[in-house]
């Protein structure tokens, strides 16, 4: 399985299926046509859907159970959309010729995610052809996770089925001897925001010390909602809500990588004194907020009228984007002085999820990795987001978010890779676990 494997990816990965802007729309259809014909050849069904005017196409697939009419329902997720490959000087290869050395596939989409997913993809089909397949298994692969889209989430929120649980390979393992399942994922509202201080520019000779500068003016906003220097926390207004970490979750993150050494190895420094052994529950199971960008003035002795930022607040497991955003955007307007004003200019929010480990499928799921991987599996939360996750959770379909990528493989950037190794893992985890949960049947 492993030559094949391997050679399945190569074909899949050689198709420049790139949605971020200069990618080609016939090449995206030509990525999802190649999924397509890989579940049909399975015995299974597989149509392209467009949920969304103007969306790529979205493969809709599934392979049913062997023997069991009403076996449980498995639904597997991924996306064979991928990012551009500029600046292609970077790449000490062609982006869409993979190649192996030293144990690694290169490519652009090799780890994110046509080389993550496929394994899981591969293993349901396997199964399927053997007459092994013990759950139906639906298949949705989009092609705008890359972009933004919307088009897998509208045919999910249309879709009346739904399933008994989902997968989707879309994260890493904590390190090469340790898989993980993330089980919360953090929300976000990203919000754009002028803030102004006079009606046009003024010169800093003429006017300094007497006109108000909105830079100045940001400054004092942003003092009421950055975290403490001290101890790296939000106040308490942007907390309310954090789900608590269970022991079981607290149990696991023993065998992580130290989070000195993960900043380290990442060329941060530490934000405040303690950052590195706070590191894992910090950044999955509490809020933090960056200022992401600054637009104002110019070189020349000007006093801005108008400053431009962009704040995101990373929301915990259990608190309300809503909310949240309503409150960044009240004090950073209470931390304006008088005459400066603040107009939202755009903002996006993605909702957290959490999904607790006493979860039946994802107890089954843990246990049928360790019998894939000979290693229990760590419980993490992510400090990013995967809206389509929480669109599973709003649906009531608990989701088994892991994947066998490394935590460094260079995923967006040159010389993207996934160790071939990955590979394998993930094609026997993808198997186990869909064996494992057939026991929803049973529950």
């Amino acid at each position: 399985m492993a030559d094949t494997l391997r050679d399945e990816l190569f074909e899949w990965l050689r198709i420049p299926s790139i949605s971020t802007g200069g990618g080609d729309p016939a090449d995206l259809e030509r990525a999802a046509e190649w999924a397509v014909a890989k579940i049909r050849r399975a015995g299974g069904t597989a149509e392209l859907a467009t949920p969304i005017a103007g969306g790529n196409p979205l493969v809709v697939g599934e392979l049913r159970a062997s023997s069991r009419e009403d076996a449980p329902t498995i639904l597997i997720y991924g996306h064979y959309d991928v990012q551009g490959a500029e600046p292609l000087d970077l790449w000490d290869t062609p982006p869409f010729e993979p190649t192996v050395r030293d144990g690694r596939i290169y490519a652009r989409g090799a780890a994110d995610d046509k080389g993550n997913f496929l394994p899981l993809l591969a293993a349901a089909c396997a199964l399927a052809e053997a007459g092994e397949l013990p759950v139906h298994v639906r298949i949705a692969i989009e092609g705008e996770e890359e972009a933004g889209g919307e088009s897998i989430a509208a045919w999910l929120a249309a879709d009346e089925r739904g399933a008994d649980a989902a997968i989707v390979y879309d994260s890493s393992m904590a390190s090469p001897e340790l898989p993980a399942i993330t089980i919360g994922l953090r929300g976000v509202v990203l919000t754009t925001f002028d803030v102004r201080g006079a009606d046009r520019d003024l010169h800093s000779g003429l006017f300094g010390g007497s006109a108000l500068n909105s830079l100045h003016a940001l400054h004092g906003a942003l003092a009421q909602v950055l975290p403490d220097p001290e101890t790296g926390l939000l106040r308490d207004e942007l907390r309310v809500g954090i789900a608590p970490v269970a022991d079981a979750e607290r149990a696991s993150w023993a065998g992580l990588p130290d989070g000195d050494e993960t900043l380290k190895a990442s060329g941060a420094r530490p934000a405040y004194p303690g950052a590195g052994p706070d590191y894992v529950e910090r950044n999955g199971a509490e809020p933090a907020l960056d200022v992401d960008q600054v637009v104002a003035g110019d070189a020349r002795t000007v006093i801005p009228a108008v400053t431009r930022a962009t704040v995101s607040i990373r929301l915990a497991p259990g608190q309300d984007p809503a909310a949240m955003g309503a409150e960044v955007l009240r004090l950073l307007r209470a931390g304006l002085p008088d005459g400066a004003v603040l107009d939202v200019v755009s903002s996006h929010t993605a909702q957290p999820s959490l999904f607790p480990v006493d979860t039946p499928a994802i107890a089954l799921a843990a246990r049928a990795i360790e019998r894939a991987t000979g290693h229990a599996p760590a419980f993490v939360r992510s400090g990013g987001s995967i809206p389509i996750v929480a669109d599973f959770a709003a649906k009531g379909i608990p989701a088994i978010v892991t994947g066998f990528t490394l935590p460094d493989d260079p995923i967006h950037a040159p010389n993207e890779s996934i160790w071939e190794r990955g590979l394998e893992l993930g094609y026997a985890a993808g198997r186990e676990m869909l064996i494992g949960l057939a026991a929803l049947g049973d529950q």
